[in-house]
This record gives C-alpha cells, structure tokens and sequence, in this order.
C-alpha cells in the first residue's frame, strides 16, 4: 500500500478503536448497575423552607399545564413558587391568568434581560428567595403531586446537595422518534445515572425534576452560564467540593419528548455542546484532584462521551477509502478485525437500551425499536459532531429552547424545515457505495455501509416530511 493507503487504514482503525472503547464502556455501567445496589439513605420527615422554580422561555404550549400541575403540589413545609418568565411572547399573559387562576400565592418573576439565560434566570430566582432547598422543573414537565413529599426526606443527611428524579415519558407512543428517545433516556437515567451514584462516581442533575440544597450551589460557586449545559457545570463543581448526590429510581416525573426531529437535534447539538464546555472547564481539576482513579476515570468517560459523535463522522468519511485500499491490496483478512469491533460495539450499545428498560419497569422493546437507536445515532452524528468542536473553542452559547406541543396543536414557527444539506450529502455518497460495492459483489462491506446509509437517509426524510 501507499504511504496515504496506509495512513488511511490505520487512521480508520484507531477511530474504530476509540469508538469501540466508548461503547463497551457502557458494558462497565451495565455491570456496575447489576451488581451495586442503592446504598442506604438517612431520611427524616424534615421539610425546611423549599422553593419551587418554573424558568420559561417562549412556553406558550405548556406554560399552563406546569403551573396547574406546580400549584398541587403537596409539602408540609413552607412552599414558594417563582415562575422565572423571560418570554418575549404570549407566555407571559397566559402565566399571568394562570396564577390568577390557581388561587395561591406564585410570585411571577420578570427580568429586564435574558443574561446568563436559564442559569441567569435560577440565579436571579435565588437571589430573591431566602430558601434552603430549590426544585427545579422545566416547562415541559408535569411534577407529580407527591414528588417533593418523596425527594426532600434526603436531606435529611446534611452531606446532600441534590436529588435527581428519574424522566418519564408523556408522549413516548407518539412515533419511532420519541419511542428511540425514551430508550436513550431510559438507560441514561436508570443504567447510567443509577450505576454512576450507586457506584460512588459523580453523575450530574439534569437540568430538572431535582432539588437543590443552597449551600451546594455556593460553595461551588452559583450557576453559570459558561457552558450550554449549566446543570453539568454545577453538579461536578457541587461534587468537587464534596457534595453528595442521590439519585431515586422510583421517583419519576413525566416530560414531553420533542416530536419533531428538528427540536431533537438542537436539544442534543445543547447538550454535546455544553458537555465539551464542561469537560474542557473542569477536566483539568478532575484529574488534578485526590478523587478515586475509578471516579476520575468515569468522569472522563462522562464528560468527553460526546465526542463519540465527531469520531463518528470520521468514521463514515473514512470507511470507504478504507474498504477499498483493501479491496485493491487483497487484505479482506482485515474484516476479522473489523467484525469482532463492529459487533462488541453494536452488541454493548443495544445491550445497554434493553437493559435500561428492564431498570426502568418495562418489557424489553421491540426488536425494531431497539435496533432503530443504531441508525439514529449516526444519524445526529453530523449535527453534534459540529457542536463538539464548537464546545473545544467556545464558551456559552446561544440557548435555543426545545418546541414543546403540549396539550394543543404545534405552532408551524416550532417546526419549521430545512434541507440537512451535509447529511443529504453523506446519504447519497453511501447509497452510491452500496450499490457499487453489492454490483461488484462485495457483501462484506454491505451491513457496515449500510447504517451509515440508513442513519443519514433518515435525518434527510424526517427534516423534510
């Protein structure tokens, strides 16, 4: 072979390499979570001042239904509820009627900027709150009378700074889309987050249905809005400082899933974004720490998982300059290296869905369902491979809300099309090499290209329809 054949080919292996450690590790959180139950907690029936905070944005679908559902909420201690209201829109009159509506006392907090955005909206919240404990729900979220009653008896340990509910799902039957998402956010919640705490690594608060201890917020030094994902921010900084955090498995508050593919990809572009942020701002101290190898090591792991999406790209850039450098070389023996890594990757990655349904209470899914989250995840690897490099040099962000239905019909400014012009690309490259390669009689080659095709064809048809 060439030097640049050469090149090529083991740059491919190296990139499939990584991208195989990645996803056997997921086997290492399927293993922990098996073996390590939740450890013991010191509860008491002790409520101390608690503040409920609402942060909208342009919520104008679900504002309504998260109020109505708050002012239920049932705590024995004194209880206030700030609706943190940045809209620009209808929002606010319909959060003003609704607390009209609801006959208690909610206070409907206005800013004069949208600074520091949702992490400037809680931090100006506690400013102007003299509570001990904070919740927080977002807006597509309906909290269940009695979570607070299950959730702040934690507290009662002095050492906790946050308790995390697990996510469940209003809308997962709506399609194949939102049923993928709930079995991303099923083992993220009940596999990884539950391993990562019942093992004694750090895992993080995300972004709602948890309670906040105040001390643990200033001690790691308050929100900020430095990262896109100022949840993961705070929650390793709180854990740095020596916080502990639980997480119930048992306690679930049901959101919305986003029912369109675009209010998925920029929630997930947020996410990567905001995690690379995070890794880049705090890595350096993890590591520097006197933490546990296994906590530094998991929280390498957690923080830079993202970057699973860029190495992806490079992934299908490569495959088939590599494929056919050994076609030309007669090295097919090489697909025995590609086998073994291909399928512990797919099969740790699949395993890890099941699995995360089976902790979440409910049956194994559907054989489609389950092999469907394959092709869906090559198929964000564009969009959040580009929010990873975007979270390698920038701070911040523009924080792009997520389109919510709610209970009544979606406006068309929260489904607007755009043709994904890099994904259409990449779909029709891999339809091309499909073909040539199965006319050539190749079939080797075939399932390997064929996800690629598959994911990206998929982005390109559920972005225009």
């Amino acid at each position: 072979m060439s030097l640049a054949e050469t090149g090529v080919v083991t740059l491919y292996y190296l990139v499939l390499s990584v991208l195989a450690v990645y996803s056997i590790h997921r086997l290492h959180l399927v293993r922990l979570r098996r073996r390590t139950p939740p450890p013991a907690r010191l509860t008491a029936d002790v409520f101390p001042p608690l503040t409920v905070q609402l942060p909208l944005y342009n919520e104008a679908n679900v504002a309504r239904r998260l109020i109505e559902a708050v002012a239920q909420l049932e705590y024995p201690g004194r209880l206030e509820i700030q609706v943190l209201d940045d809209s620009t829109d209808e929002t606010t009159s319909i959060v003003a009627d609704t607390i009209r509506r609801s006959g208690i006392s909610i206070s409907h907090v206005r800013r004069s900027s949208r600074d520091g955005f949702k992490a400037g909206a809680l931090a100006h919240g506690m400013r102007l709150s003299d509570s001990e404990l904070f919740a927080v729900f977002d807006a597509d979220f309906v909290p269940p009378r009695d979570v607070l009653r299950r959730m702040v008896p934690y507290f009662a340990d002095e050492r906790v700074g946050m308790v995390q509910a697990r996510w469940t799902h209003l809308n997962r039957d709506e399609s194949l889309l939102t049923r993928v998402q709930a079995l991303f956010l099923d083992a993220h919640f009940a596999v990884e987050s539950a391993a990562r705490n019942f093992g004694g690594r750090f895992f993080n608060f995300n972004g709602t249905a948890g309670v906040w201890r105040r001390p643990a917020i200033e001690q790691a030094g308050g929100w900020s809005s430095s990262t896109l994902t100022e949840d993961l921010d705070l929650s390793y900084r709180a854990q740095l400082a020596g916080w502990d955090f639980v997480f119930l498995n048992d306690v679930e508050v049901p959101a919305e899933l986003p029912a369109a593919l675009r209010g998925f990809q920029d929630q997930q572009h947020r996410w990567a974004k905001g995690s690379i942020q995070t890794a880049r701002k705090l890595l350096g101290s993890i590591v520097g720490s006197r933490l546990e190898p296994r906590v530094k090591s998991e929280a390498i792991f957690h923080l830079t998982n993202n970057s699973a999406y860029l190495l992806t790209v490079l992934l299908a850039l490569l495959i088939v300059p590599a494929l056919l450098a050994r076609y030309r070389h007669g090295l097919q023996w090489m697909f025995f290296i590609d086998v073994p890594l291909f399928l512990a990757s797919t099969g740790s990655v699949l395993l890890f869905y099941r699995e995360g349904q089976r902790w979440a209470g409910r049956g194994s899914p559907p054989l489609h369902e389950l092999l469907a989250v394959l092709p869906v995840g090559v198929g964000m690897s564009m969009r959040n491979a580009v929010a990873v490099l975007e979270g390698l040099v920038h701070e911040g962000g523009h924080f792009q809300r997520t389109p919510k239905t709610g209970d009544g019909t979606r406006r068309a400014s929260d489904v607007s099309r755009r043709m994904p012009l890099a994904e259409l690309a990449l779909a029709m490259f891999f339809a091309g090499t499909v073909a040539a390669f199965g006319i050539s009689g190749h079939w080797a080659a075939l399932p390997f290209l064929g996800m690629f095709l598959s994911g990206y064809s998929y982005v390109v048809v559920k972005s225009v329809t």
